[in-house]
């Protein structure tokens, strides 16, 4: 069974960031807040829990569209190709912040998204979930929690998200009630910017 931890968003436990770190570094999954709705994550580094967070999802591993949550730009050309100066200046305006950017992948992408031409990058407004990538030290590879009932589409409560999640994840958190809106997905592979889904985050910002 998944432990449950509580943890603050206005003055993150060290103590409790370091135990979710140890979880993703031996290959768990945990769910944890972002500020949008509720994600389930794994250390991209590791080729188990990424191949466990796929079949949870029931999608191969290549063709899954998972995000690179990471905990700033700094480390944006580890996985992403040069980016012109109107693309990085949309990123800086709207990260952290409730966006996710698909941007053309390089060649370092871990061998599982080898084959795949473009990756998902998310900047979280978090500090749960910033703190955990800094302390962690590279992105975690991430999903959003699906509610099956159509009308609420994302769990909100943590507490019902342990109860439906806790035999098949190592780790929940309670970081306060979660929203229910996603992300707003910006493609920037082009010559123009194509939201590709309108979320949370406001579409003028590009």
């Amino acid at each position: 069974m998944a432990e449950f931890i509580k943890i603050y968003e206005d003055k993150p436990s060290e103590a409790a960031i370091k135990k979710v770190v140890e979880v993703l570094r031996d290959g768990g999954l945990v769910i944890y807040p972002t500020d949008t709705v509720y994600g389930i994550g794994c250390d991209i580094t590791n080729s188990r829990a990424l191949e466990r967070l796929a079949k949870l999802k029931d999608i191969k591993l290549e063709k899954a569209n998972f995000s690179f949550v990471c905990s700033s730009l700094s480390n944006l050309s580890d996985y992403v190709k040069q980016i012109d100066t109107s693309t990085f200046k949309i990123l800086k305006r709207a990260l952290p912040g409730p966006y996710t950017f698909i941007l053309p992948g390089n060649n370092d992408l871990p061998k599982e998204f080898r084959k795949k031409k473009t990756v998902g990058i998310r900047v979280p407004d978090n500090r749960i979930a910033l703190q955990i990538v800094e302390m962690l030290g590279n992105p975690i590879v991430s999903s959003s929690i699906h509610d099956e009932d159509e009308v609420i589409e994302y769990s909100t409560d943590p507490e019902l998200i342990f109860e439906k999640w806790q035999n098949k994840v190592d780790l929940v958190i309670d970081g306060g009630y979660g929203e229910n809106v996603a992300s707003t997905i910006i493609d920037l592979t082009g010559y123009e910017p194509v939201v590709v889904r309108e979320g949370k985050g406001d579409i003028d910002i590009i």
